[in-house]
C-alpha cells in the first residue's frame, strides 16, 4: 500500500504508522478545546524555557566552568536546541494533534518508536515537574528565612545525606513541593482557557523582573569584569553549553499542546520559534548584567542575582527576584505537567494505555484523569525524594525526543517531499543533523545511574507494549480483519 504523496506505506507490525494525511486532516476525534492563540502558546513555551536556567544556573555555570563566556554557552546551547526546534516547527505545521514527538515519532518511524518516546517522556516531563517543585521549595524556604519565618523541620524535605537518618525515625516530607504539584494539576483542570490565562500571568511577571534586572543592572557594570573573557577556555564554554543546554528547551513540551491551538498549523510553528527566541535574547542579556555586575569568582552560584544586586547595595530589588524567581520557575510546572498529560492522552486515545486515561472533563475538555494522575505522581516524587534523586530521572528522554524528531523530519522530507507543509525546516538536512548529533553528544554526559534507569524504565516499557499496547492499538484494530 502507498499513502499519498508519495509515501511508501504504512509499514507492518510494531512499525506501523500513522499516514501524517489522515492526522493532519482529521480534526474530529478530540474532546479538547482549541482555545490557545498565538501569543498564548508563546508564552506557554517561554514559561517553559525561562526558569532555573536563568534565576541559579547561570550563576553556577559562569563560576564554575565559563566565566562571562557563559554568554557564549548559551549562544551555543541555543543555536544547537534551535535545530531542533526547526524540526519541531516542521512537524507542527503539519499535524495539529496532542502529542509532539510520540505523535510525529508514530507517523514516521512507526508504532514502537512512538511508544517509547512516549513511555519515557511521561516520565521525564513528570520527574522534571517534581524537580522544579523542589527548587521552587527552596526559594520559598530561603525567602521565609528572610523574613524571619520558620518551617518545622518535618516539612523541609526528605532526608539525604546530609539533612537526616531515615533509620532513626527523621522523615520528611517537602509539603510546599508536593502542594505546589497539586496545584498545577488543580489549575491544568480548570479548562485550557483558564489555564493559559494563570500560565500568561505569571510569564508576564517573569519577563518583567528578568528586564528589572537587566535595566537596573546595566548602571553598575565594571568592563572590567569582563577580561579574561574566557578564563576557563573556550573548552569552558563548550562544556558550559552542554550544562545549560537543559535550560533552552520546553517548546517541545508546549509542542503537545496542538489540539487546543485555534489555528495550529500556521501558530505553533511561530510560537515555538518566537518563545526560544525571546528566550534566548533575555538569556543573553541577563548573562551580560551578572558577569558585568560581579567578577565571575564572585559569583553566587545558588542566588547569583539575588546577591549581585545586594552587593551593590540594593538588598530590597534582591527580595523583588527571589519573588520573581518563585512566580518565574513556576510556570516550567505548568508547561511540563502540560506535556506530560497531553502525550498520555494522546498515547491512551491511540490505544497503547488504557482508554479509561484518555477521558476528558464533560464541562472544562481537558484530561482530567491523566493530568491527576500524573501530578499526584509529580508530588510523591517532589515530596519524599531528595532533589539530586529526583534528577537523575531527567534529561536523557528529552534528548532522544530531539533525535527522534530531526531523524524523522529527514525521513519525512525525502519519504514525501510534496506533502504540504506550513513550516520548512531550513538548511536541510544539515540543521536536523545538527540537532542529531548535538543531543547525542550531550547523552555522553549523562551518568551511568541515569542510563540504568533508562535501561529498568525501557524494559517495563517493552514488557507493556507486548503485553498490553500492541494487541489493543487503534492501529491493530484497523488492521485486523
Amino acid at each position: 500500500m502507498t499513502s499519498a504523496g508519495g509515501g511508501f506505506g504504512r509499514g507492518t507490525g510494531v512499525f506501523r504508522r500513522k499516514p501524517i494525511e489522515q492526522i493532519g486532516d482529521d480534526t474530529s476525534d478530540t474532546s479538547l478545546t482549541r482555545t490557545l492563540g498565538l501569543w498564548q502558546l508563546t508564552a506557554i513555551g517561554i514559561g517553559g524555557i525561562i526558569g532555573a536556567g536563568i534565576f541559579s544556573l547561570a550563576g553556577a555555570v559562569a563560576n564554575k566552568t565559563a566565566g562571562p563566556a557563559v554568554l557564549v554557552s548559551f549562544l551555543i546551547a541555543g543555536i544547537a536546541s534551535a535545530a531542533a526546534a526547526f524540526s519541531y516547527a516542521e512537524f507542527a505545521g503539519m499535524i495539529p494533534k496532542a502529542g509532539s514527538a510520540y505523535t510525529y515519532g508514530y507517523a514516521v518511524l512507526g508504532e514502537i518508536v512512538g511508544w517509547f518516546i512516549g513511555w519515557d517522556l511521561l516520565l521525564e516531563y513528570t520527574a522534571i515537574v517534581a524537580v522544579v517543585a523542589i527548587g521552587i521549595s527552596g526559594y520559598f524556604t530561603e525567602l521565609l528565612s528572610l523574613l524571619d519565618i520558620h518551617l518545622p523541620t518535618w516539612m523541609l524535605g526528605a532526608p539525604g545525606t546530609e539533612t537526616g537518618d531515615v533509620a532513626a525515625g527523621s522523615y520528611k516530607v517537602n509539603l510546599f513541593a508536593v502542594l505546589l504539584c497539586l496545584l498545577i494539576a488543580f489549575v491544568l483542570n480548570q479548562g485550557m482557557r483558564n489555564a493559559a490565562r494563570f500560565e500568561t500571568t505569571l510569564v508576564y511577571l517573569k519577563v518583567a523582573v528578568v528586564l528589572l534586572v537587566v535595566v537596573v543592572g546595566v548602571f553598575h557594570i565594571d568592563t572590567a569584569n569582563y577580561n579574561p573573557f574566557f578564563p576557563f577556555g573556550v573548552s569552558g564554554a563548550l562544556t558550559g553549553a552542554a550544562t545549560v543546554f537543559f535550560a533552552v528547551f520546553g517548546y517541545d513540551a508546549m509542542s503537545t499542546a496542538a489540539e487546543e491551538s485555534k489555528d495550529s498549523q500556521k501558530h505553533m510553528p511561530k510560537a515555538i520559534l518566537y518563545s526560544l527566541a525571546i528566550s534566548m535574547v533575555l538569556y543573553v542579556l541577563a548573562c551580560l548584567v551578572l558577569t558585568g555586575m560581579v567578577n565571575y569568582k564572585d559569583v553566587d552560584a545558588e542566588s547569583a542575582f539575588a546577591t549581585a544586586f545586594a552587593d551593590v547595595g540594593l538588598n530590597a530589588l534582591g527580595v523583588v527576584i527571589s519573588i520573581g524567581a518563585i512566580l518565574g520557575i513556576t510556570t516550567v510546572l505548568f508547561t511540563f505537567l502540560m506535556g506530560a498529560s497531553r502525550v498520555g492522552y494522546s498515547m491512551s486515545r491511540d490505544g497503547l494505555l488504557p482508554p479509561w486515561f484518555a477521558k476528558t472533563h464533560p464541562v472544562k475538555h481537558v484530561p482530567s484523569r491523566i493530568t491527576w494522575v500524573l501530578g499526584i505522581a509529580s508530588a510523591v516524587i517532589a515530596g519524599f525524594l531528595p532533589i539530586a534523586e529526583a534528577a537523575e530521572l531527567t534529561n536523557i528522554g528529552i534528548l532522544l525526543a530531539f533525535v527522534v524528531v530531526c531523524v524523522a523530519v529527514i525521513v519525512l522530507r525525502y519519504r514525501q517531499p510534496d506533502l504540504p507543509r506550513g513550516f520548512r525546516t531550513p538548511g536541510m538536512p544539515v540543521v536536523p543533523a545538527i540537532g542529531v548529533v548535538f543531543s547525542l553528544w550531550l547523552i555522553t554526559f549523562l551518568n551511568p545511574e541515569t542510563w540504568l534507569r533508562f535501561a529498568v524504565w525501557f524494559l517495563i516499557g517493552l514488557v507493556v507494549y507486548f503485553a498490553y499496547s500492541r494487541k489493543h492499538s487503534v492501529m491493530e484494530k484497523e488492521e485486523s480483519p
